[in-house]
């Protein structure tokens, strides 16, 4: 009798090249898709957008400072951050909350390679966050007015906080498997956000995002900020996270050992060297160009005033020398042909903390400019200018208390466009009528309300005509001393009824 042994049927497998790691691509690419096209994901992009767009050319106007600029691309992108972490936690506790975790046992690709799926689907999410980034930058930086430069490592924060958040979702639905901890999470994240961000200067860099509550804007060589080591930290951070996810998800592989071991290297390098604070050669840069800017500065001539400024802001000197020729186009006597002095200035002592008030100059015919330009400051520029072309000096110029006040700021306002709107923006409270603070770009001065009369009155004339009187009558007008009813009865106005005594 012959037996007859069957041998098993070998599996119908194929051991395909790349395969688990097409697999996982595959899968990383379908999680990637539904990712991107999430309610909340969605939306919160939408809301970044908008916000970018809206908010495009509104805080620096057509002379954006890119040292700025890259700063203002980082607390947008923490919403699009906080939806992906609820999204990605959603995601992958998709299975259990369908019950179809007991199907995927049945598969070849083990849990922990679908958790690395799911955290490349945030890597899907922090690139388009990346792209957004450059997007709002680059419309900033190719602004004809545009100077200075960015920090790619500033510019990174955006991408890598959605990376961060992203992950930092994924591990808890490794760790805490119910769709109430993400939620919780976030409400997490913004109080730890408010908590640090009112802690010292190396605390508050363990945030995602470090804001800095000032308008100061200083030249490049002189922020201080450790951005490229708060990269590193981020990303570090971020690493860390994901592949403790995958630790967690069963992938205790060799590799992945070294991976996490090596992230953490990164985290702490990044976390100690961002927190050290400013370095001794920072300090002495920042006290240098405070007090003795001429040290840093160069200087240009143009038709005979000199304009001394920081390397990044030389495009800056043809606008500022504009707006001098037009002030001094409206001056009577010697002031009509005075040169004068532009110095840039700027309190960096304190680094982007701290704004600090510049003292008036006290040489001759120098005027003060700061590092921003554009609205405001250029009405600011103005009056400063003007009050060095009649009082001599810009401490002379800040201790004015009589109507010479009126021919200064006709100089300052008198060639705009619409006067009464410059007059508006270069008053503290935004008023054309009543007394008032005039800024400059040092100390203000005052106007009463009897100057702001006999002001008006001169700017509802004809430009040439209101001209012509102030120049025939310019050297009375700038007397010291005069009143505000002699320089309208020097300038053939009516008398004027408010109070004219300087506050």
């Amino acid at each position: 009798m012959t037996t007859v042994v069957e041998k098993p049927l070998a599996p119908g497998i194929r051991n395909e090249p790349g395969g688990p790691f097409k697999t996982v691509l595959a899968l990383a690419l379908f999680e990637s898709r539904r990712l991107l096209t999430r309610i909340p994901v969605l939306l919160a992009f939408a809301v970044y957008l908008g916000w970018t767009v809206w908010r495009a050319g509104k805080a620096w106007g057509d002379y954006p400072a890119l040292q700025d600029a890259d700063r203002a691309t980082q607390s947008a992108p923490m919403l699009v951050g906080l939806a992906v972490l609820l999204s990605v936690n959603q995601a992958a506790l998709r299975s259990r909350r369908h019950d179809t975790e007991r199907h995927f046992a049945v598969l070849l690709l083990p849990h922990w390679c679908r958790t690395v799926a799911h955290a490349l689907s945030v890597v899907a999410a922090a690139l388009v966050t990346a792209v957004c980034v450059a997007g709002q930058f680059g419309s900033e930086a190719l602004r004809p007015g545009a100077i200075g430069q960015g920090s790619v490592g500033e510019l990174l924060v955006g991408p890598l906080t959605v990376l961060l958040f992203g992950l930092t979702g994924l591990l808890v639905a490794g760790l805490v498997r119910t769709p109430l901890a993400a939620p919780l999470l976030v409400v997490l994240f913004l109080f730890l956000f408010l908590f640090f961000s009112g802690l010292d200067y190396g605390s508050r860099w363990l945030l995602p995002a470090v804001e800095e509550a000032t308008s100061n804007t200083l030249p490049s060589d002189l922020m201080g900020r450790p951005a490229a080591w708060h990269a590193l930290y981020l990303a570090g951070l971020a690493l860390f996270l994901g592949l403790v996810a995958v630790l967690v998800a069963g992938g205790r592989k060799p590799a992945v050992l070294a991976g996490t071991a090596a992230a953490l290297a990164m985290t702490l390098v990044g976390g100690v060297v961002q927190s050290g604070g400013d370095s001794p050669q920072l300090v002495k840069a920042r006290e240098r160009a405070t007090l003795h800017p001429e040290q840093v500065q160069s200087c240009v001539r143009r038709d005979g005033s000199t304009y001394c400024v920081f390397p990044e802001w030389g495009p800056r000197v043809a606008d500022w020398a504009a707006v001098v020729d037009r002030v001094r186009s409206l001056a009577g006597g010697d002031a009509h042909e005075q040169a004068v002095v532009v110095r840039q200035r700027v309190e960096a002592r304190y680094g982007l903390s701290g704004d600090g008030a510049l003292t008036p100059l006290e040489r001759p015919h120098e005027v003060t400019v700061g590092t921003q330009w554009g609205g405001n400051r250029v009405p600011e520029f103005s009056a400063a200018v003007a009050g060095v072309l009649i009082a001599g000096d810009e401490k002379a110029a800040t201790s004015i208390c009589d109507a010479r006040v009126i021919p200064l700021m006709w100089l300052a306002v008198g060639w705009e466009s619409d006067p009464l709107d410059a007059l508006r923006r270069v008053r503290l409270d935004d008023s054309i009528t009543g007394s008032a603070m005039v800024l400059q770009p040092t100390e203000g001065l005052s106007m009463t309300a009897a100057q702001t009369e006999v002001l008006r009155a001169l700017l509802d004339l004809p430009r040439g005509e209101a001209g012509a009187r102030v120049k025939d009558r310019w050297r009375e007008l700038t007397a010291p001393k005069v009143t505000a009813a002699r320089a309208a009865e020097l300038l053939d106005l009516p008398a004027p009824d408010g109070e004219d005594k300087c506050s």
